[in-house]
């Protein structure tokens, strides 16, 4: 099941399950249906696995002539990120490819060696922003402007210390994130004033369930900056996979419902090549992962707002 957060004109977010090229409205389908469905994303991923199915068996179970009163066509709502306010920090994951781990050790002063371990970092929520929203660039702050493709996993429900071989049963989704980072704005070897300003986890389109995907570990990513390919690359080759990183992250604090993992980046981003190419207003920046779908947004001074 595709799921999304959309509005319609100033409409407040609502919760939506994507049919062909139409939004079904979760809460109104649950009204005509007599059987409440949340109207926001974290309630809905709170349901579980019991919800998808109940959500499954209601659209499928609807009229042709229900399901039109409670829909709206794809190419008329506005996309919001799946998750707009996470309840807690988005947990990043950095150095996780290995090629990545190179350019980043030729570029960014970071270590040659492979880690041994995940590096974790995170992003707050107020870093959250949509597909077709702008990034802001503040050039007080970064001259150095990034761009980083992940694939994103949301957390279906509370788990400590869980074994690597029962990991994929607290994954409820997946997600793509393009995690922007300010290369110059790394403090004493801490990311998150270069990884947490405003509109810096740009996430979306749709949220897809586990279910849609056969297998997360074999997921083309890819990432255009005005047209040009930047990166490619695919989540086989992460150093440390879904499972080893819930189990390593829930060892050290208990993850919960509606938690999102980025998984890390591919090699390509612009402080890797030669000469180095940052991200400038104007710029159109396009984060691709296989089976979910593109963000796209826009790069624009903050003194323009």
């Amino acid at each position: 099941m595709k799921l999304v957060t959309y509005k319609i004109n100033d409409t407040t977010h609502q919760l939506g399950f994507i049919k062909d090229e139409t939004i079904i409205n979760a809460e109104q389908l649950g009204q005509l249906k007599n059987s409440a469905l949340p109207n926001n994303m974290l309630d809905f991923i709170d349901m579980g696995k019991e919800g998808i199915e109940k959500a499954t068996q209601l659209i499928n179970e609807a009229t042709k002539e229900e399901l039109e009163k409670c829909s709206v066509l794809l190419a008329n709502a506005k996309l919001m990120a799946p998750i707009p306010k996470p309840r807690k920090n988005i947990i990043g994951i950095g150095l996780n490819y290995t090629e990545h781990v190179a350019e980043s050790a030729r570029t960014l002063d970071t270590s040659k060696d492979l880690p041994q371990q995940p590096v974790i970092f995170s992003k707050p929520p107020t870093a959250v922003t949509g597909t077709n929203e702008n990034i802001i660039h503040n050039q007080k702050i970064t001259q150095q402007l990034d761009y980083e493709v992940e694939l994103a996993v949301i957390i279906g429900k509370r788990g400590k210390n869980v074994p690597k071989e029962q990991a994929m049963e607290y994954v409820y989704g997946y997600t793509v994130i393009n995690d922007i980072s300010a290369r110059d704005c790394r403090r004493s070897g801490q990311w998150i004033v270069s990884k947490g300003q405003d509109t810096f986890a740009p996430m979306g389109p749709v949220l897809v369930t586990a279910d849609e995907i056969a297998d997360p570990h074999n997921l083309n990513l890819s990432l255009k900056l005005n047209g040009e390919e930047r990166q490619n690359s695919n989540t086989k080759f992460m150093l440390f996979n879904i499972n080893d990183l819930i189990n390593d992250i829930s060892t050290v604090f208990t993850i919960e419902s509606g938690d999102i993992i980025a998984t890390g980046t591919p090699a390509g981003v612009g402080a890797g090549m030669t000469p180095q190419s940052f991200m400038w207003p104007g710029d159109v920046v396009e984060a691709t992962v296989e089976g979910i779908g593109t963000i796209t947004n826009t790069i624009v001074d903050s003194e323009s707002l």
